[in-house]
């Protein structure tokens, strides 16, 4: 290591203390309707079948797809 590596290194750290962090804005509302048991069931059912159910399909078939045909 050279003599200057902690000078250099010590200028760098100085820097990312007095730079300014910028942070979201994010405020919201209350919902203006509840969703019900049934709305939230059939998002749940509509997330299983369009995600879990094809990589289950691939995972049950995954040694057809290994051998040579």
């Amino acid at each position: 290591m050279s003599v200057l590596t902690p000078l250099l290194l010590r200028g760098l750290t100085g820097l990312t203390r007095r730079l300014p962090v910028q942070r979201a804005q994010i405020h919201s509302k209350p919902p203006q309707e509840q969703l019900g048991t049934m709305e939230v069931a059939i998002g749940l059912t509509s997330c299983f079948v369009c995600f879990l159910l094809p990589s289950g399909w691939v995972l049950s078939h995954l040694e057809s797809y290994k051998k040579r045909e």
